[in-house]
């Protein structure tokens, strides 16, 4: 798992007590105040065309009033710095690759793995694909951004963190910012969100050192029958999806590719070969065994691993990461028209991933099309989640595997084809490090992608260790990565167009441009209708390891049977408009039955998609849903999967009364887990059992770093595993001579969970409290640690706070079990309910506050309701807007006002 950018980036003590120092001054009116926005009176900003009104409510939040849309974008791009500044130059350095520049050498690492991959090289690609009015809008927003950077005329009044890093990086300063560094926050976001690279790379580790029939069942099918798919029943087949007599179906640019018809894995005749090119034919044994399974290819995974993980996380990654969305038509609710919910769950940090904001023309046309308020990110311009007044919209992570590693056969600086070497792509990157020497990379390409073993020097074996396979080689293996963010897209423009979208065929136009991140994208119109689009650039592959689906292992890179061979065309991927049950939920599970188009094998298993929808009807048997329905589902913290281990729990003969006084918890426990309370006490020994029972079942076989996470395939796995009593994933390989069944290890569990919550909390079951264990920490992304002094902690971290809720259920406050705590890994990131039948019924709450800068009153005015499970009202008609208004800013053109 992926480190805390503050457990890899070492701020100098020095730094720390610098801080110290002028903390008295800070907790007065000192330096934090001289980043506070001016909220009221009149501001010049270069470039306006006319006046802009900033109205601000209680939270913070920015409501702007423009006629023109570069002037709204212009004051977007002003008004998000006055907030979030040093959030956004930190993400800039952070994709640019030049993270070192801000915090010294603790960045070099990052900054060569994402120079390696190129993050803003594709982005600058990406600027001249889209239309002249979106670049226009990401200019204006850089302009506004840097009329803020103008104003302020220094980094020590732009965010009290330019204090600390003052003093590791001397002389800093603020460069202006432009449209590249927004589009380059994209290439974060899809990296954070994209598909299934850790279990490719995992599984490429694992064969080897686990049985092939065993390790197949680490991955299991995805239960269709009991927990159904986003589309649910027959009602979506892709157009044109049977294979033509050729056996093809269409593709992107990359030309036709063979597509089974249930997606699973080619027919062994067209499997690719691993030997010299020829005639196709399966290889002896798959590819798994014959290759992945060589000496040193675990090493060299691993190493690849290491080096991806020293990218920061900015929305968090892993198993965890997901989203609950769900839409209802207007059939089901007291208001005759839909509702629709979302609430993304992304790592928690301060300031949060999310900035509300309201954008809008003051009089709508087709030259100033923007009437919308919602979610936005701090560097980008436009809304990501929102509604305007026609249309809203969420979004789920699709999670499809966009990406693929490749075993290079090299020579120099030149890669294998099909019998011949020929040339890579070879550059030189320099980065340039604050406080130290510079450092220079070399970074080589090939057609699929970046050599990703290039960045760390442990990678280096995997040369000499590579099975031979009976092909003549050079005896010298890399490492490459193939990622479709990597391919420069258009999907900046997507959200301009969602944004300004007036129906359903406008939304669905917009969708075919998300490019990357892929997501599951739900729709509802104040006229009454819902839907659903899958977008995003989806990869066909020709071919896959025998027996397997395509992705599943790393694949052979001297093979062009391998590679890509197009892109799934926008028109074949799964949506629906109005279906006949009036209800669409999204939370990761698999979107359709079957397999075409082929996504991924690695959706979520659906716990949290199903009671989603059991909640919905339980509801509707009561009466008609309402916004207070929708906020309510959001929080339920119900483990449905409990219901299936509990009676293996109940069941386990315990030893005496010390034993079976916790288990006499389960017998009365509810399922649910609240941070406190009655039931609070079962919960936290649930998961302590369950969390023991993962780590005997699985991590005695399991290599270090690939332990079970307790994710929604883990449930999967321990529920088929509870009908065979006798598989071998319950016998321990850490006791040589004795073979465990599955009761022993279920018995062994109970004991030991009550054995260390006897430590960790008290002797008296009554006393065990899960909101103890399952806390959520929301820290700066450099300033946190255990290295920073507590006065220093307390001015940029929030306290630890008990939370309900946990992994797979609707109130997905996740934990990761590879890990020695229940801490929050991620969590709903906001929540929101709209109300198409009346806009300002809405409502919404984010994790944090509005405001960047600490000691400000909106730092984290909203962190409290977002722990009780409360929302605020969501103005955006004027007249809310207003009413709810408590200070109003005025930007005008240049000239117009003093400073």
């Amino acid at each position: 798992m992926s480190r805390p950018l503050w457990q890899r980036v070492a701020v100098p003590v020095v730094a720390i007590l610098v801080v110290v120092v002028v903390a008295a001054a800070v907790l007065g009116v000192g330096l934090a105040r001289r980043a506070f926005p001016q909220t009221s009176g009149e501001i010049a900003v270069p470039g306006l065309s006319g006046e802009v009104e900033v109205v601000r409510d209680s939270l913070g939040v920015a409501h702007i009033y423009a006629d023109t849309p570069e002037d709204l974008f212009r004051a977007q791009g002003f008004v998000a710095a006055q907030d979030r500044f040093f959030q956004m130059d930190l993400r800039r350095h952070i994709v640019s690759g030049r993270l070192s520049e801000l915090v010294g050498e603790g960045g070099v690492e990052a900054d060569s793995v994402i120079r390696t991959m190129g993050w803003r090289r594709v982005a600058e690609q990406e600027l001249p694909l889209l239309s002249p009015d979106a670049r226009s809008y990401l200019q204006a927003y850089s302009a506004g951004v840097n009329a803020y950077i103008e104003r302020q005329g220094g980094p020590s009044s732009m965010g009290l963190e330019y204090v600390v890093l003052a003093q590791s990086a001397p002389g800093y300063q603020v460069e202006p910012w432009d449209a590249v560094d927004s589009l380059t926050w994209l290439k974060a976001m899809a990296w954070d969100l994209r598909g299934n690279y850790t279990d490719e790379l995992a599984r490429g580790r694992l064969v080897g050192s686990v049985p092939l029939t065993q390790l197949s069942t680490l991955y299991p099918d995805y239960p269709h029958d009991e927990h159904p798919p986003i589309l649910g029943g027959d009602e979506w087949t892709a157009p044109d999806a049977e294979p033509g007599a050729d056996g093809t179906s269409r593709g992107g640019t990359r030309g036709p590719v063979t597509i089974p018809p249930d997606g699973s894995a080619p027919d062994p005749a067209d499997i690719a070969r691993l030997g010299e090119p020829g005639p196709p034919s399966p290889p002896s044994g798959g590819l798994a065994e014959n290759w992945l399974a060589g000496p040193g290819a675990d090493e060299a995974l691993a190493g690849v691993e290491t080096a991806l993980g020293s990218i920061p996380e900015l929305l968090g990654r892993g198993e965890g990461i997901g989203s609950n969305s769900w839409v209802v038509s207007g059939e089901h609710t007291e208001t005759g028209l839909p509702l629709l919910a979302n609430d993304p769950h992304l790592r928690g940090t301060q300031p949060g991933v999310w900035l509300q904001a309201g954008l809008h023309c003051r009089q709508l046309s087709e030259q100033c099309p923007f009437d919308v308020t919602g979610f936005t990110f701090a560097g980008f311009p436009g809304v990501i989640i929102g509604h305007n007044t026609s249309i809203a919209w969420g979004m789920t992570n699709l999670d499809p595997d966009v990406t693929d590693f490749y075993l290079e056969d090299v020579r120099g600086d030149t890669v294998r084809r099909d019998g011949a070497y020929v040339p890579m792509e070879v550059r030189t990157e320099t980065i340039q490090v604050a406080g130290g020497d510079d450092v220079e990379i070399t970074v080589r390409e090939t057609v699929h992608g970046p050599i990703m073993s290039d960045v760390v020097e442990a990678l280096d074996d995997l040369g000499t260790n590579a099975p031979e396979g009976g092909v003549q080689t050079s005896n010298d293996y890399e490492v490459s990565l193939a990622w479709t963010a990597l391919e420069p897209s258009p999907t900046a423009e997507a959200v301009f167009s969602l944004n300004a979208a007036t129906g359903w065929e406008d939304f669905r136009e917009g969708a075919r441009q998300f490019a990357v991140p892929s997501q599951n994208l739900i729709y509802a119109d104040t006229e009454g209708n819902i839907g659903y689009q899958a977008p995003g650039l989806i990869p066909v592959r020709r071919s896959a390891t025998h027996g397997t689906p395509p992705g599943f292992y790393p694949a052979p890179g001297w093979d062009s049977a391998y590679d890509w061979t197009g892109w799934v065309d926008p028109d074949d991927l799964p949506w629906t408009l109005n279906p006949d049950d009036g209800m669409i939920v999204t939370a990761n599970q698999a979107v359709v039955r079957g397999g075409r188009p082929f996504l991924t094998t690695e959706f979520d298993k659906g716990y949290r998609s199903t009671r989603i929808l059991e909640l919905l009807q339980s509801h509707l048997d009561e009466g008609p849903l309402t916004t207070a329905t929708m906020q309510q589902i959001q929080l339920d913290d119900r483990n449905t999967f409990a219901e299936r281990l509990i009676p293996y729990l109940l069941a386990v003969d315990l030893e005496n009364d010390f034993y079976t006084e916790a288990q006499d918890l389960l017998a009365s426990w509810d399922r649910s887990a609240p941070a406190e309370g009655e039931q609070s006490a079962a919960a936290a020994y649930y998961h302590a059992v369950y969390d023991r029972l993962l780590e005997m079942v699985f991590d005695d076989e399991l290599p270090p770093g690939l332990g079970a996470t307790g994710s929604s395939r883990s449930m999967l796995l321990l529920d088929e595993l509870l009908g065979d009593a006798d598989s071998p994933w319950w016998d321990d390989r850490r006791t040589p001579g004795v073979i465990e069944s599955r009761d022993e290890v279920v018995r062994t569990a109970m004991v030991d969970a009550r054995h260390d919550l006897t430590r960790r909390v008290a002797k008296d079951p009554e006393r065990w409290v899960w909101g103890d264990l399952h806390q959520i920490r929301l820290e700066h992304p450099v300033l946190a640690g255990e290295d920073v002094p507590g006065l220093v902690s307390s001015i940029f971290n929030l306290p630890a706070q008990p939370v309900a809720g946990s992994t797979a259920m609707v109130n997905a406050t996740s934990w990761d079990a590879s890990l020695e705590d229940f801490d929050v890994t991620s969590s709903p990131s906001m929540r929101m309910v709209v109300d198409l039948a009346d806009l300002d019924a809405s409502t919404w709450v984010n994790q944090t506050g509005s405001s960047g800068h600490p000691f400000h009153p909106n730092w984290d005015d909203q962190q409290a309701a977002w722990i009780a499970g409360e929302t605020y009202p969501w103005p955006s008609t004027r007249e809310a807007v207003l009413e709810a208004g408590e200070q109003t800013l005025t930007l005008v053109p240049d000239g117009g006002a003093g400073r």
